[in-house]
């Protein structure tokens, strides 16, 4: 089987019900979530083998979070557990028509934030892995996590381990300074980029000039320039960028866009009412990874990539539990919503 592995932070999700404010809610829905683990989880649960590799406490919260990823099918025995150590959170404050949604996060001294560069053996780690996959936000994490997202980086080129990142600029975690300092130097191992327009802005200072993505006027000759900038600069396989259209906080437009080899493709768009966008992101890098590990041709990829990540627009959590099928139906036409009896 091809293996996944990914790298990164799990937390624990805590949102108000009935889309109420934080301060005057008095009950929280709790999951788990975090940007490589939510790829984790759908590629597990449509049959890739996947191994999810970061550090819990060693307590109930751990415990909840690796109980979470096994009923997905996803390997945690890389995952380590420390004693003592706290559990990153954030909480979500759901946005809905024109307020936004917000984000606050509670992840500081968490037990994978407090990570060594002795606690993962890379070597072992990527024996017969095929793919690496991680995100800006890990390094935003703290001087030791660039440290050990390094070493990881540059044991997976070692084994010709494919590689793909995720931007996920965070203005919460880091400085666009240090951003661009931090993911330049990793982006010499980085085979597969995804993006938006404002990581791509924020982390390397390119951008498009007609497009705003406030205003909903998103053009694509724009994010063809921004692909090809991307890939000049540092000699990517495939640049992947999602292009969301904002028409309120619950009802976006979205498709995207990809610079496979040096052929460019625009994907299909949707119409999303949202039920929960979180994880939206990471929906569509494991859509495109999937769909690249099935051979599909770099069209399909695209589209696959889009109609996953509508799909987890739906569903209520950072994982997104559409199987392949479901993803299929939509992308071949299927999205009208009617009941399937």
């Amino acid at each position: 089987m091809k293996k996944v592995v990914t790298f990164g932070e799990i937390m624990a999700r805590f949102t108000p019900v009935n889309h109420e404010k934080l301060f005057n809610s008095t009950m929280f829905s709790v999951c788990n979530g975090g940007a490589e683990s939510n790829v984790s989880v759908f590629l597990a649960f449509n049959g890739i083998d996947t191994e999810f590799v970061s550090s819990v406490p060693d307590n109930e919260l751990g415990m909840m979070a690796i109980m979470n990823l096994n009923k997905y099918g996803v390997d945690t025995s890389k995952i380590n557990k420390k004693p003592g150590e706290r559990m990153g959170t954030y909480y979500l404050q759901p946005g809905f028509s024109q307020r936004p949604s917000k984000v606050i996060y509670d992840r500081a001294n968490s037990a994978f934030s407090n990570s060594n560069i002795g606690d993962y053996d890379w070597k072992e780690i990527f024996k017969d892995a095929e793919w690496f996959h991680f995100t800006g936000i890990t390094p935003a994490l703290g001087e030791n996590i660039v440290e050990i997202t390094l070493e990881a980086l540059k044991e997976a080129k070692k084994n010709n381990v494919k590689v793909s990142c995720d931007l996920n600029f965070r203005k919460n975690l880091w400085s666009e300074k240090r951003a661009n300092e931090v993911m330049t130097e990793l982006m010499e191992y980085v085979d597969i980029l995804f993006a938006n327009e404002e990581d791509s802005e924020r982390v390397f200072g390119i951008k498009s000039e007609n497009s705003d993505v406030e205003k909903g006027t998103l053009k694509i000759e724009d994010y063809e320039f921004i692909c090809n900038e991307l890939k000049r600069k540092f000699n990517f396989e495939s640049v992947a960028i999602t292009m969301r259209e904002s028409i309120l906080a619950n009802i976006n437009r979205w498709s995207a866009v990809c610079l496979y080899s040096e052929k460019f493709f625009v994907s299909d768009k949707y119409d999303i009412h949202i039920i929960d966008r979180v994880g939206g992101g990471d929906s569509f890098a494991s859509g495109f990874i999937y769909g690249t590990l099935n051979e599909m041709n770099p069209e399909d990829i695209v589209n696959f990539a889009v109609a996953s990540s509508c799909l987890k627009h739906t569903i209520p959590g950072d994982f997104n539990v559409s199987t392949a099928g479901e993803v299929l139906a939509l992308k071949n036409g299927s999205g009208s919503g009617r009941i399937s009896r």
